[in-house]
């Protein structure tokens, strides 16, 4: 069986060294140049690989095909190999064929990374043998083939999800779902929410749908579709017969009995939206039987993730923040809503069909000064300039943080928060958050 893998990033690297150890004739091709640590592991690997092109004859001579994330459906190649009948998955299709663990899967336009390491750090406090991968971390093809585990837990983008077939994940939550990666879908947004959604597309009666019941987009597509698993449900808003609520400000579970888990005052992560992804990961916790006290106390001692309103430093009674995860309006709304003083808003980078206007009532109450750090900024300029004074246009996040120090008062807050991709100017959001961090500590 020959196994051709698209794309020498993470998942296609993990892909090709589970493929040769199932005995696969493997052939790795690559757009683009291949980095010296992949490539590294390849040559290690004895795997036949190549770079700066895709030799069509060697790939068409495939049985099946596993295409990275970022290659989208629309290449004329995926669709030349789909037309001649061979199989183009993802890499959780592929390795998900490979393991006895259960599978977490974590899905949603916001919330997914955090959400996944909040159910991976209770999973861990709790003395279970957990991976973490997927989206995030090291290549869940490449833990499969390297270690035996019990659970996986998984973060799942739309595009992981369009390449699957058999992938059924034991638990699914689905932390929410906002206009995003439009570009990709086509711009329609039920494209979109559909990809979602075929997290759930192969569970059975035994598994379990958590999902955030506050979500109108996610109701109404369970409300016009039929979901075999069982449906559990979160909510800030409304008491739920069955599934995870709010009374009192304690987070109260329900299914099969009703228990208090903890007062939301004493969350590690602050913010609604993270209260929502305590939720989620406390009902999956809860399904894989760890103890209630167990999951109160990981979710006390969480540490967010890196580049998620991460505090970098306070400087002259001004508090530097890195949001640079943020890669779309919604996460954007998040951070706005979080802040507690008079924000100074770095944003801009590459637009993915964004509407700024869902910002416009928390840019008008907490924003002083727009400081715009992109190669193209007039969409953020039309939209903002009658509500905030001040807007700056800068082309690199040193700029940015210098333009920001000289604005900002004791009291205030600078948030990076760019409600865009980051392919403009820098590497990805972790070279962008490094940036800005570094260009803070150089103040």
């Amino acid at each position: 069986m020959k196994l051709v893998i698209l794309g020498a990033g993470e998942s296609g690297v993990g892909t090709a060294i589970l493929g040769k150890q199932k005995g696969y004739d493997v052939f790795v091709s690559d757009k683009g140049i291949i980095t010296e640590k992949y490539k590294k592991v390849l040559l290690n690997n004895n795997i036949s690989f190549e770079e700066g092109k895709h030799t069509e004859a060697e790939i068409f001579d495939a049985d099946v095909v596993m295409k990275s994330p970022g290659i989208p459906d629309t290449v004329s190649l995926i669709i030349a190999l789909r037309e001649k009948g061979i199989s183009v998955i993802s890499e959780i299709e592929f390795a998900s064929k490979y393991t006895n663990g259960v599978i977490v899967g974590i899905t949603g336009s916001n919330g997914k990374t955090t959400t996944t390491m909040l159910v991976n750090h209770i999973l861990k406090k709790a003395g279970l043998n957990v991976s973490m991968g997927g989206n995030i971390g090291k290549s869940f093809a490449q833990q499969v083939a390297e270690t035996k585990t019990d659970i996986h837990v998984l973060e799942l983008s739309s595009f992981q999800l369009d390449g699957i077939q058999n992938f059924v994940p034991h638990i699914a939550i689905i932390t929410n779902i906002t206009p995003d990666h439009l570009d990709r879908y086509d711009y329609k947004f039920e494209n979109y929410i559909n990809s979602k959604f075929r997290v759930t597309e192969n569970q059975t009666e035994s598994d379990f749908l958590i999902y955030d019941f506050d979500d109108e987009v996610i109701l109404n597509w369970l409300k016009n579709n039929k979901v075999k698993a069982t449906l559990l449900p979160f909510s800030i808003e409304k008491e739920l017969e069955q599934g995870v609520y709010l009374k009192d400000e304690q987070i109260i579970m329900k299914y099969k009995t009703e228990q208090k888990i903890m007062e939301i005052s004493t969350l590690a992560l602050k913010g609604k939206h993270n209260t929502k992804n305590a939720m989620a990961a406390a009902m999956a916790a809860s399904l894989l039987k760890v103890r209630k006290d167990t999951i109160r106390e990981s979710l006390e001692d969480f540490e967010g993730a890196e580049h998620r309103l991460e505090s970098v430093l306070k400087i002259n009674g001004v508090q530097y923040i890195n949001d640079s995860k943020a890669t779309n309006v919604n996460a954007t709304f998040y951070a706005l809503d979080c802040m507690q003083s008079p924000t100074v808003w770095i944003v801009g980078g590459v637009d993915k069909g964004n509407d700024y206007l869902d910002l416009m009532p928390l840019v008008r109450e907490k924003v002083k000064a727009i400081i715009c750090l992109g190669v193209d900024n007039h969409k953020i300029v039309n939209t903002f300039y009658n509500v905030v004074d001040l807007i700056v246009e800068t082309a690199g996040a040193e700029e940015a943080v210098k333009v920001a120090y000289k604005i900002a008062e004791k009291g205030d807050t600078v948030l990076l928060s760019p409600a865009c991709a980051s392919f403009d100017l820098f590497e990805n959001y972790e070279d962008r958050g490094n940036k800005f961090k570094q260009a803070v500590r150089e103040l």
